[in-house]
């Protein structure tokens, strides 16, 4: 269900999606607003679910995490307990960023990081050991083009 939002909300959104770590003062300045409604609306957006969680962005290359594989997965299983075992291997695997079930002739669709190709043969290789896989095609990212976290709101 798609929350209500008014522009103050979305301007407060958009202040909390450059800057998570703004103080409320700060916020309530840019947005052109006092501190205590603009909390109150942060902890009313909060509750309803549209801000799941503050968090920091870290720099995967800076960490030594500079390969980022875009995995596409073909399966001939599509039963229940085939299904579990392979969303609880993901969930388990941390070099797994992101996951996605497709539409298609693609099954699913995982974005990796990695230190480099070897790394990525690591979890390829602990991957399939766990649960069983028709098609497996590994697409190296050669450049970032673009990356965002902001929604556009």
């Amino acid at each position: 269900m798609t929350a209500r939002l008014d522009e103050m909300d979305r301007k407060i959104l958009r202040e909390l999606q450059a800057d998570a770590a703004q103080s409320l003062d700060e916020i309530a300045r840019k947005v052109g607003s006092s501190k205590t409604p603009v909390w109150n609306r942060i902890r009313r957006m909060r509750e309803a679910g549209v801000i799941t969680r503050t968090t920091a962005l870290l720099d995967a290359e800076a960490l030594g995490l500079e390969a980022c594989f875009f995995v596409l997965i073909r399966t001939s299983e599509h039963e229940a307990g085939w299904q579990q075992r392979f969303l609880e291997a993901l969930r388990q695997r941390p070099e797994v960023m992101e996951a996605h079930r497709l539409a298609g002739e693609i099954d699913y669709i995982l974005k990796v990081r990695v230190a480099n190709a070897r790394a990525y043969d690591a979890f390829y290789q602990a991957l399939i050991a766990e649960v069983r896989i028709y098609n497996v095609t590994a697409l190296l990212s050669m450049e970032k083009i673009k990356a965002t976290t902001v929604l556009p709101v």
